[in-house]
């Protein structure tokens, strides 16, 4: 089987990228920034079921350094280029994202190419497609590009869109025969690893925690990390995924509240605190004062979106989990690991 790289093997995706990589055969090399990090790596695949022995290597390598990444991608056949920082607040200034996103971004590919690595399948986002935009009826899809002259883009949104436009860039100016792929993930849900949980899974935990008197009127895309991870290894090696990028997204995009009635619908007490009414958005924006990570998603208040994940399903034969399972299993993840306030402490 061949070599895969995984970079950023501590996070949501890159960690469970590790587990189904290991489940089909591959060696698997990581990078992890702090090498500290190596058992808390360990002890998330673990819970995912996997004792990986000596089918997994370690390498110490950070996007903001040139340090490490081409002991780290010497020798792989294919690299999951997962790392991006995605912080729960935005930061006071946009260029700490930014630049490690862009700049990281073309580390990998340029030691990548040194390294003959054939592919390099990329996770971007759907924060690279769809914002920036006047309301439109038509799904989005990978034709379409977010505007970066448009209003209300975060310091996220921003970092994603640069970053994927750089690897494009580099690959059609400098690439050589290095291949690359892009998969764009709206919100990424599902079974979390640990307690340290992701970003995109604060807006379940603090549903179920009742952090907000009510839930914003909002609508996004869900997907849930074991299909974006299969998705990512359906692009490493499929001839049809060559210097394409690919939209994955579950279903229809889905309003707060219907995440809020699903889970009061399917978690029986354990969705007690969740509430079912709308807020209104001037209210969102006092909120926003009290909880940080609320202001992100200020300017998307009162917007309708969709897209849709028809090319994914058409070239490659993806076959996602429906909305209502990935919220499901992230809510149930979060009660067994002990992450909620009504959930005894594991561990």
């Amino acid at each position: 089987m061949s070599k895969v790289l995984v970079t950023g093997g501590s996070g949501f995706i890159g960690s469970h990228a590790i587990l189904q990589l290991l489940a089909a055969g591959h060696q698997v090399r990581t990078t992890i920034r702090n090498p500290n990090r190596k058992d808390d790596v360990l002890a998330m695949l673990k819970t995912g079921g996997a004792d990986p022995g000596g089918t997994l290597e370690f390498a110490a390598a950070d996007l903001g350094m040139d340090a490490g990444w081409v002991e780290a991608v010497g020798g792989c056949d294919f690299v999951l280029h997962v790392a991006s920082p995605f912080p729960p607040r935005v930061p006071k200034d946009e260029n700490e994202l930014i630049v490690p996103a862009r700049e990281g971004t073309l580390r990998v590919l340029r030691a990548s190419r040194d390294a003959g690595v054939q592919r390099v399948v990329m996770t971007s986002s759907f924060a690279a497609i769809g914002y920036g935009h006047k309301e439109q009826s038509a799904p989005f899809d990978e034709t379409n590009w977010t505007d970066m002259d448009g209003k209300g883009l975060t310091p996220y949104t921003k970092s994603k869109t640069l970053a994927e436009r750089a690897a494009w860039d580099f690959i059609a100016r400098e690439g050589g025969a290095l291949e690359l792929s892009v998969v764009n993930p709206v919100l990424v849900l599902g079974p979390a690893l640990d307690r340290d949980t992701s970003s995109s899974l604060l807006i379940v935990q603090k549903l179920m925690d009742g952090a907000m008197p009510g839930v914003p009127q909002m609508t996004f895309g869900l997907v849930d990390v074991r299909d974006v991870v299969d998705l990512h290894l359906r692009a490493m090696t499929s001839p049809a995924a060559k210097g394409e990028r690919f939209l994955a997204v579950a279903g229809n995009f889905v309003s707060f509240l219907q995440i809020a009635q699903t889970l009061k619908a399917r978690m029986s007490t354990w969705a007690k605190r969740v509430p079912t009414r709308e807020l209104p958005n001037w209210m969102m924006g006092l909120i926003a004062i009290g909880i940080p990570e609320v202001r992100q998603i200020l300017p998307e208040l009162g917007k309708t979106k969709n897209a849709t994940s028809a090319k994914a399903k058409r070239l490659l034969g993806w076959t996602p989990r429906s909305n209502e399972e990935c919220i499901v299993a992230t809510a149930e993840s979060l009660v067994r690991l002990g992450a909620l306030k009504d959930s005894p402490k594991v561990g």
